[in-house]
């Protein structure tokens, strides 16, 4: 008698793991990438049930990952992390012995840092939101997606502070709202109350709140304040409630026109959206600022992680003058 083909795995398996993923209040986007590297991982053992296998069969996918596709460390930690939520939360079991896993090794890289006439000439090819997004990321210190998600609430005019909700590490923080900014950004938001209330008037205007906090506020998703900053020119139809909403501008489109700005602009570097972040922290130590002020308003749990811009400043201990520019 042959042995019989392998089953593959139930569909419920993948709903308790969205499931489990969505009582945490985790993102879409870490659904989706949990989702995909469990797949891949069921696939890849001929599409046995997960419950079936333990850590030799975690052991060697995630080496497999390391040695033959040579993935950076960062997208092999993403499926670690995903492997390890699907065993110890949806499965209950704890996996011994990973640490014999052959692992990707993350270089040591110096960030890519603009010179302020390269952060103007750059924005300065960009045009309406996204010109406005790059500014508010260079003289913020935003990353990408911070800057996506924030909401009316989280801009402070008075004080001229930016709080910045569920960064990364599911941190909060305040930053600075940049003075030039500020007129910019109020005629933006005049232009996205007009549009709410229209999209009130045509039977909308509700967003996605975090933290389940629609059972609590049930009018919450449709007020002012909860809004994003940014909003998507077109609507979507959220997958939970069946609303139709607008979210907020997708990173995508702002990828795209800052690279194309990058391009139009000559610079020779290979600056991408969060280079606007080094350079932010960079700029405020040349300016004297002191490092343990920057790692709060780039939200550094490690005072370590902000030490890494030191080493891009011509000055301090590793500022020294060459001895060609030294001898006449």
């Amino acid at each position: 008698m042959s042995d019989a083909a392998p089953v593959p795995p139930s569909p419920r398996l993948l709903e308790r793991v969205r499931a489990a993923i969505r009582a945490r209040q985790y993102s879409p986007r870490t659904e989706k990438a949990h989702v995909g590297w469990i797949k891949r991982y069921i696939f890849f053992h001929g599409k046995k049930h997960p419950d079936g296998m333990g850590t030799a069969e975690v052991t060697q996918f995630l080496s497999g990952l390391a040695t033959n596709e040579r993935v950076s460390a960062s997208t092999q930690n993403q499926a670690f992390s995903a492997l390890l939520f699907l065993y110890r939360v949806v499965l209950g079991r704890e996996l011994a012995g990973l640490q014999e896993t052959t692992r990707a090794r993350r270089p040591p890289r110096v960030p890519l840092v603009l010179s302020p006439s390269e952060v103007d000439a750059i924005p300065g090819r960009l045009r309406g939101t996204s010109r406005l997004m790059a500014s508010l990321m260079y003289g913020a210190g935003l990353r990408l997606l911070e800057c996506a998600r924030l909401r009316v609430k989280d801009m402070d005019f008075v004080r001229n502070e930016i709080t910045v909700r569920d960064g990364k590490g599911r941190k909060d923080r305040i930053t600075l709202l940049p003075a030039r900014l500020a007129e910019p950004l109020r005629a933006h938001l005049d232009r996205v109350r007009r549009q709410h209330h229209a999209d009130l008037q045509g039977g909308a205007g509700s967003v996605g709140l975090p933290n389940a906090l629609d059972r609590k506020y049930p009018r919450a998703a449709w007020e002012w304040g909860w809004q994003w900053v940014f909003p998507a020119r077109r609507f979507h139809v959220d997958r939970i409630s069946g609303l139709r909403r607008r979210h907020h501008l997708h990173e995508t489109v702002v990828q795209r026109a800052f690279a194309e700005a990058v391009r139009a602009s000559g610079v020779a570097k290979p600056a991408s959206c969060h280079s606007l972040r080094h350079s932010f922290a960079t700029h405020l130590l040349e300016d004297g600022y002191d490092i343990r002020t920057i790692q709060e308003l780039l939200g550094h749990s490690d005072v370590a992680t902000t030490m890494i811009y030191t080493h891009v400043l011509n000055r301090g201990g590793r500022g020294v003058r060459s001895p060609l520019d030294v001898r006449r």
